[in-house]
């Protein structure tokens, strides 16, 4: 599994704003703030939606601090997925959020 920085997926972004980024954070931690392009996936809902996403293509995942997105990037690694997780999450993030 490969790892990025914050600033580095902020980078992508700019050049890529097609990528498959999923937060795995809770609805409401989600709907508190998050980064535009990124799907709420829970990880508590991972499971049951794996199907929802696109395995052909790279996934970028986030949450709030690296943690869960670090659970998240094994499983979905292990499921077949071209994964990057995203070191320090949200509390890292210093580009735009949505709301």
């Amino acid at each position: 599994m490969k790892n990025m920085s914050t600033t580095e997926l902020e980078q992508t972004l700019q050049t890529d704003a097609s990528i498959q980024l999923i937060d795995v954070r809770e609805t409401d931690e989600y709907a508190g703030g998050h980064i535009e392009q990124a799907k709420n996936v829970p990880l508590s809902e991972l499971t049951e939606r794996t199907a929802e996403l696109d395995a052909s293509q790279p996934l970028h995942v986030i949450c709030l601090s690296g943690g869960r997105s670090m659970n998240a990037s094994m499983y979905l690694e292990q499921a077949g997925f071209d994964v990057t997780n995203v070191d320090g999450g949200m509390m890292s993030w210093e580009g735009n959020v949505t709301r």
